[in-house]
């Protein structure tokens, strides 16, 4: 019963993260950590699951290695905006001239 209520949790915070994904388009910022949010809910529902089935963690480990490396590479192109742009505002810079 616990492990549902946790199940229910997880996709609940899965939801939100897609809801602020998709409704929060001004900032960079923002975009980024709701993307974070998604990956780390996805990260505790697949956690959730393998641990129920009894099987291996090791697809944990490497889903937090890419979830990581995305979020540095994330950091890296918020702030070579910011230097070139100033802000992070989507309306500030348009696409032609990337």
């Amino acid at each position: 019963m616990l492990k549902l209520y946790y199940l229910g949790l997880v996709v609940l915070s899965v939801l939100v993260g897609m809801y602020v994904f998709s409704s929060r388009r001004k900032h960079l910022l923002m975009t980024l950590l709701s993307l974070e949010f998604i990956a780390l809910s996805l990260y505790m529902l697949m956690y959730l699951f393998l641990v129920t089935k009894g099987s291996e963690l090791y697809f944990t480990m490497v889903f937090l290695t890419f979830i990581v490396c995305e979020g540095a590479l994330g950091l890296s192109i918020l702030v070579s905006i910011i230097r070139t742009h100033g802000n992070d505002y989507f309306q500030s810079f348009s696409m032609l001239m990337c």
